[in-house]
Order: structure tokens, then sequence, then C-alpha cells
């Protein structure tokens, strides 16, 4: 096995740019990966015991890979990482001392979590006796794992696929799991991070629960319902089988839909209409923020701003009750930033960026 002394891997966040609230009903998303990352620097020990410190935020974690690792705590994915990669075949000869930072901000919507397991992947597998890092893909599907399935939450691939394979892309799961590389160069986008907590639970018990329940419902009477071949037209001779709140959660759905596939013609012409990507933003902003009712009035703040200061366009990412919104800004990203500092959120310029990937220079030997 060939000494590696220091390593510096890192991954990045995500935005999720079209399909929010629909993974988890098998509808397609196209999510982008962004220049926000995650970092993990280390090296080996001359033992079998992990060190990690954690300074963004103010934690440490130790613990020893000599034999069979059990949970400390949920979500223990320093720990579920290393069990799922010996599962896979993986063996280490040490344990290492390593560093974990980011620039992705935290509990937010932007995938920090998956972003850190998608490194830790990363990282281990290159300090493995083994030695052989998997193909992008096969990371997202090891982090997915023990991010999710071994701790038996809910959960989809999208953030695993965008940390490991980053870029832009169109990810759909009917008939079976499928991702493509969009060639649309996007310009410039401002993350605003509002630093309101998310609202995950209550916000899933309302939509997801309350959507399912529906298509659930709609599939009983009529087997040959298809959520994925509804167009907002076709979608309203339902109405009668279902409350009126349903039907105004599967409205919005099926048009989140519909402009999900509309993004998606825009997005595989490699000259982008920057301003018809803006309109589609604010149409899915729209049914997020009337419809579903996942915005909050700070957020909207934040994107109003943003279009005042000259965005195309923009919507609040992830599931909601709070986190970050961004703002397409392909022509003056500083003051699109500012515009929305003074609104209360924090801002970062970023751009779409690649995937998992091992850092040159310091701490790469």
């Amino acid at each position: 096995m060939e000494d590696v002394h220091s390593i510096r891997v890192s991954s990045p966040g995500r935005i999720c740019l079209f399909g929010e609230h629909q993974d988890y009903l098998h509808l397609p998303v196209i999510p982008c990966a962004l220049s926000l990352r995650m970092e993990i620097e280390g090296c080996r020990r001359k033992d079998m015991n992990v060190f990690l410190d954690l300074p963004d935020i103010g934690q440490q974690e130790r613990f020893s890979i000599a034999g069979p690792l059990t949970y400390t705590h949920g979500r223990d994915y320093f720990r579920s990482t290393v069990n799922v990669l010996r599962r896979h075949g993986y063996t280490f000869a040490t344990g290492f001392d390593c560093r974990v930072r980011g620039t992705i901000p935290i509990n937010a919507g932007t995938s920090s979590s998956s972003a850190l397991i998608v490194s830790w992947v990363h990282f281990l597998t290159r300090m493995s006796e083994q030695q052989e890092v998997p193909p992008a893909r096969m990371i997202a599907a090891l982090a997915h794992e023990a991010e999710v399935v071994e701790f038996g939450e809910p959960g989809g691939m999208m953030d695993h696929y965008a940390a490991a394979c980053g870029g832009l892309f169109f990810l759909s799961f009917a008939p079976t799991i499928s991702l493509s590389e969009l060639p649309a160069r996007l310009g410039t986008l401002v993350l605003g991070n509002s630093g309101e907590p998310k609202d995950t639970t209550t916000i899933l018990a309302r939509v997801k629960n309350r959507v399912l329940e529906g298509v659930a419902h709609l599939s009983r009477i009529d087997k040959g319902f298809l959520l994925q071949n509804e167009t907002p037209d076709s979608i309203e001779s339902l109405s009668s089988k279902l409350s009126g709140d349903q039907m105004e959660l599967l409205r919005g759905t099926v048009r989140n839909h519909q402009i999900t596939r509309m993004a998606l013609a825009l997005l595989q012409d490699i000259q982008l209409d920057h301003r018809r990507l803006g309109f589609l933003l604010n149409e899915h902003q729209q049914v997020l923020r009337d419809v579903l009712r996942i915005s909050t009035p700070k957020i909207d703040r934040m994107l109003a701003a943003a279009m005042d200061a000259g965005a195309a366009g923009g919507k609040i990412n992830g599931s909601g009750g709070g986190g970050c919104m961004f703002a397409y800004a392909p022509d003056d990203p500083d003051r699109v930033a500012a515009a929305i500092g003074k609104a209360g959120g924090t801002a970062y310029i970023v751009r779409p960026d690649s995937g998992t990937r091992l850092e040159a220079g310091k701490g790469t030997e």
C-alpha cells in the first residue's frame, strides 16, 4: 500500500433549480452543484483511532475503527460511512486525523450534510488499503446508503448525486433512476440565507403527506392513474374525488412538474435564454409560495429585493419554512447580493461547480 501522508478532498452544496417537492413523488428534478463546498483534510495515524475536528460547529468526534462500530447517536454519519464501506469491501490499516471545514450554510437546505458524507466517502476510499476511489455515481450511492438507508430515513439521492457528480443535471426516477448532464451555461447565482431555521417536519407533514394521500387514493380508484402523465387541464377532472386541500396541492404539484419540463427544454440549449429562465423560476416560486405555502415573509422580502436589484428570477430552496433562497443574477450579482443583505439575508455569490474532487496544493501528497 502506497503511503499517503495527507490529502484534502471537497464536495459541493446544491440548489434545486426546478422540481422542489417533486422527488418523493418520483417526478423529475433539476439540481445544480454550487461553488460552496465541504472540505475534509487529513492524514493517517499510527493507531486505529479516528479524530475529527469540526471547528465550524465547535465540535470534535473520536472513535476507534479497531473493531465493529456501533452508533452512539442518531445520524452518526462518520461511523455509518465506515460500516458501509467495510460492507463493500474496503479495509483500513490505520485511523485518521482530520479537519472538517466548509462554506455551505448549515441546516439551510443546501445539502451540507450530504456534501459532508460524500467528502467522507471520497476521503476514506482514498485512504483505505485498497486506495480505489469509485466512480462519482457509486460515491453518491455509498453516501446515500450511509446517510439514509443505514438509519431507515426517508430521502432520495438528489443531494448525493449533486455533491458527487457536480454540475447541472436532470434527474428522473421513472421507470428507473436516470441522470443526464445539461449543456446550458448558467450565469451567476446569488444564494441568500434567511437565518430562519427550516421547519421541515411541519412542511413535510402538510405538503408531502397530503399529496401522497391524494395520489394513493386516485391510484386505488383508477389503476391507470400516473401522476407523471397529468397536466394542469387533465387534473381538473379529478377534483370531485379529492378534498379541497388535496386538490389544491395536487394542482400545484402538476404545475411544478410542467414548469420543470419547460425548464428542461430551455436548459438543453447551450445558448441559454437568461430572462426565460428567470421567468420560469418566478413561476415555480409562485406555486411554492401560494399553493404549497412553503415560503416565509422574510424569504419573500429577500426575493423581492433581489428582483428590484435586477435579478432575472429566483425561488426558495429546499423543503421550505426557512433556510435559503436564491436569485438568478447573470448581469449584476454584486448589486443583487447587496440587496439581499439589506433585506436581512446573508448573501453568497456562487456559480455551478464540479463534483467531489481531490484538492491540489497544501494537504495533498
